[in-house]
């Protein structure tokens, strides 16, 4: 029996040809990826919502403005869209605090949105709504059938790169440029 390869912190890059609205030209973090299928979030889909305007709509008192609280919230995916996700560096653990890597963590707990109000932060932080997954064997089809590339997740496009530009990134870290990715790639 084949061994799966788990893709936990790796990102999917969406091909050209992705055809499904939803993930053209997406970058999605692979949190979980076993047997039993695989768990992401989309870190290239803002909202039209700040991190600062979420935690007053919960009602979680901000007491001073705090710029690092103007970024945006990102659509992680269609799936439960109502339910937060905060992937963040290994500097700070919260009650629900999940080690995905070294230094990428990922909280689902209130105490997190609670302690950003306050100004109590990781250093590099990305705030989702929603998630990306995949059944068992599901995501091993779609990258058989060559609509997603895989690379090691890369906290500087994570963390620091612009969104509108993570896709571009993300594809120039293969050594390859975005025009080089015609609809057709790995078909003969």
């Amino acid at each position: 029996m084949e061994t799966l390869q788990s893709l936990q912190n790796h990102f999917l890059i969406a091909m050209p040809s992705m055809d499904d609205p939803y993930f053209a030209r997406t970058v999605t973090y692979i949190c979980e990826h076993n047997a039993e299928g695989a768990m992401g979030l989309i870190i290239n889909q803002p909202v039209e919502l700040s991190v600062e305007d979420l935690l007053e709509k919960l009602e979680i008192v901000i007491p001073e403005h705090n710029q690092r609280l103007d970024g945006p919230v990102y659509s992680g995916g269609p799936l439960a869209r109502d339910r937060g996700f905060v992937l963040h560096s290994a500097d700070q653990n919260w009650r629900s605090s999940v080690q995905l890597s070294d230094d990428v963590v990922i909280t689902t707990s209130k105490d997190i949105l609670e302690a950003m109000g306050k100004g109590n932060m990781p250093s590099d932080y990305l705030l989702t709504l929603g998630y990306a997954g995949w059944e068992a064997g599901q995501l091993e089809r779609e990258l058989a059938e060559n609509s997603w590339l895989t690379i090691p997740a890369d906290n500087d496009i994570l963390f620091h790169t612009p969104s509108k530009e993570r896709w571009q990134k993300a594809v120039k870290k293969l050594g390859i440029q975005t025009w080089q990715l015609g609809p057709d790639v790995g078909h003969a």
